[in-house]
């Protein structure tokens, strides 16, 4: 009977911190929410496996793969930028806010749409799972790499993104995986930037201190994707 009682107890204690764990992430500010119904210029369409932010773009879209443990909505300010400068995109919402139980996720979308230009966006481990896709397939036309780095070998082009004050991203890790991405490697550092600002979620735990406004650092962070996408489409 005691084994019995001891099972049962560690069961509901794994079970108590898998809903903790699952319900631990922060979550997207205010000033993500408002752009919840869209705005002006740009519709924000619910889909499956996330959202569609259709603005004037005809051609080419960007699938965007968040952070762990960030509510997806975070990256709306972000990302209704773009779609308002020509690149619809599609933000995608993880199982449990892990990207990893949703690598393929893109599938669905670029099953579903006809754009003629995929590119495949990730924040932090976003985008290192984003890498893990593009290297699976052949179905996109350059990976964004966010405050993150790839795992895999890289035959596409690539636009790499990181903030200066970022106390995040294993900068070890980043610099050794570069010869995966080398040859097709665009990189820019955002001097004043941080980890966390590239969404709106507020300050992460562990992160640097930004010198630049969040606003800032996205409205750079869009215009060096347009400049990274328009070089590739004809």
């Amino acid at each position: 009977k005691a084994i019995i009682i001891i099972i049962l107890i560690l069961i509901v204690a794994v079970f108590a911190y898998g809903i903790y764990y699952i319900n631990d992430y922060y979550h997207a500010d205010d000033s993500a929410k408002s752009y919840i119904n869209g705005s002006e210029n740009v519709d924000v369409v619910k889909i499956d496996n996330g959202l569609f932010l259709d603005g004037s773009g005809n051609d080419s879209a960007v699938i965007f793969y968040p952070g762990a443990k960030v509510e997806y909505t975070s990256y709306l300010p972000l990302l209704m930028d773009l779609s308002n400068d020509g690149v619809d995109c599609f933000l995608v919402e993880m199982p449990f806010n892990i990207a990893f139980f949703g690598q393929n996720s893109a599938d669905e979308i670029i099953d579903s749409y006809n754009y003629s230009n995929y590119f495949i966006a990730g924040h932090s481990l976003g985008g290192v799972v984003a890498s893990q896709y593009v290297n699976q397939t052949n179905k996109t036309d350059g990976l964004i790499l966010l405050e993150s780095y790839s795992t895999s070998n890289i035959d596409k082009p690539v636009l790499s993104i990181y903030a200066s004050n970022d106390k995040l991203l294993n900068m070890k890790e980043y610099e050794d995986s570069k010869h995966l991405i080398d040859t097709n490697l665009t990189e820019i550092v955002i001097d004043g930037g941080n980890h966390a600002q590239v969404g709106n979620y507020g300050f992460q735990k562990g992160d640097g201190k930004a010198t630049i406004s969040a606003e800032k650092q996205q409205d750079m962070i869009k215009n060096e994707i347009l400049t990274f996408i328009n070089s590739l489409v004809v």
